[in-house]
């Protein structure tokens, strides 16, 4: 039987994510909201995030906040002290973990100071590759060499929690390239890796390359990178925790234990793979707020058009019900290497993963894809490479 949330409705929002659209040139495999701008538009952004801050400032108590992009660090310092200053005036700072992305091409000194001064305390640095060949590839803007030096310049800063950003499975990657840049970046000494496959998505240069016959999707040698992956960053120390996360544990009072994440793991995100809400601000934003999900417009003009009128931005707004809540919950959770425990699952939903979803995971199960305990749920190893099409069989 389904039971009432426990939360209040009036508990304040403890996560919150912040869209920063610019990017110094667009790569090839984005299909995020971003754009190559001018001074100007970036200044009227933040004068209207300022605004949109000041809107929704009552309803927050953030925990984590998470910057991401588009390329945050190309703010310049001006533009990040407004931004700074504003949540300082607000209330908003002092987040337990509070994550800001970066490229490589635009870390400074000077800018790393101030982020880390004013409460930014973990970073996630986007790499992609150590491989000059395939940064090219890929259209990113920074080389080898910068990867080395901004994470040098992060350390001085303070910065003891950064997270590096890894794709693999790149067209015209090999299984040795890709060993190579994880030996690279694993011995840089980062608290917290990332490494997600090239996903080909529609509106992207490597969607049309793909579809033109310019490369083949080799799908054995991008299972044999996930492999290596796995096996390289265990060696190193770091516990998967994620799909595509990893993390090291340096709780020294609280060791390692079944279901907990490692200290270093990016408590943002794991806020939305429990099911969270959370305030989503910046063109393109998605929030997700007592059961309602909003998006804001992917336009940047428009953005800042509609908070200049003291207005939000919001170009959607979707209810879901108490059961469609539950299941995308499950569906989210199913990344997690822990899965649900199935009185976290009840005390978060209200509802039981073993009544409206038994069916679901005893088919995951048949497929080699989950693993059913007496008090709980999760996927294999193996399950974890299908777990979008196991997460579709979750959702109401």
């Amino acid at each position: 039987m389904a039971m009432t949330m426990t939360s209040s409705p009036r508990a304040p929002v403890q996560s919150l994510y912040v869209h920063v659209p610019f990017c110094a040139q667009k790569c090839e495999y984005c299909a995020f909201f971003s754009e190559a701008s001018s001074g100007e538009l970036i200044h009227r952004y933040v004068d209207a995030l300022v605004a949109e801050l000041e809107l929704v400032a009552a309803e927050l108590r953030p925990k984590t906040i998470f910057f991401g992009g588009g390329t945050p660090s190309l703010l310049n310092l001006r533009q990040w002290e407004k931004i700074l200053r504003t949540l300082d005036r607000l209330g908003l700072l002092g987040a337990e973990e509070f994550t800001v992305e970066c490229n490589p091409a635009t870390v400074s000194l000077d800018k790393a100071k101030l982020l880390r001064a004013m409460g930014v305390n973990r970073i996630s640095m986007g790499v992609q590759s150590l491989d000059e060949a395939l940064l090219d590839r890929l259209g990113r803007v920074h080389s080898r060499a910068m990867v080395f030096q901004s994470f040098d310049v992060l350390r001085q800063a303070g910065f003891d929690n950064v997270n590096l950003d890894l794709m693999f499975a790149i067209p015209g990657q090999t299984l040795a390239a890709w060993r190579a840049t994880l030996a690279d970046a694993i011995a840089m000494g980062s608290e917290h890796l990332s490494s997600y496959e090239v996903i080909y998505e529609e509106d992207t240069p490597l969607f049309a390359q793909l579809h033109a016959g310019e490369f083949d999707v080799d799908e054995d040698l991008a299972c044999a990178m996930y492999d290596e992956l796995l096996e390289r960053a265990t060696a190193a120390g770091f516990q998967q925790y994620e799909i595509a996360n990893f993390a090291k544990d340096t709780n020294a009072i609280h060791p390692p234990s079944a279901g907990r994440p490692p200290s270093r793991a990016c408590r943002h995100n794991l806020s939305y793979w429990r099911g969270a809400d959370f305030h989503g601000l910046g063109p393109s934003a998605t929030g997700y707020v007592r059961g309602v999900r909003t998006k804001n417009w992917s336009n940047t003009q428009l953005y800042c058009e509609q908070l200049e009128k003291g207005k939000r931005a919001i170009e959607s707004r979707e209810e879901l019900s108490p059961l469609a809540r539950a299941g995308e919950t499950a569906a989210f959770g199913l990344r997690t290497t822990a899965g649900w425990p199935f009185e976290e699952f009840r005390q978060t939903t209200g509802h039981d993963l073993r009544e409206q979803w038994l069916a679901d995971m005893t088919k995951c199960v048949q497929l080699g894809w989950g693993q059913l305990a007496k008090d709980s749920f999760r996927l294999t190893r193996h399950g974890l490479r299908f777990a979008d099409a196991a997460a579709e069989l979750f959702l109401r």
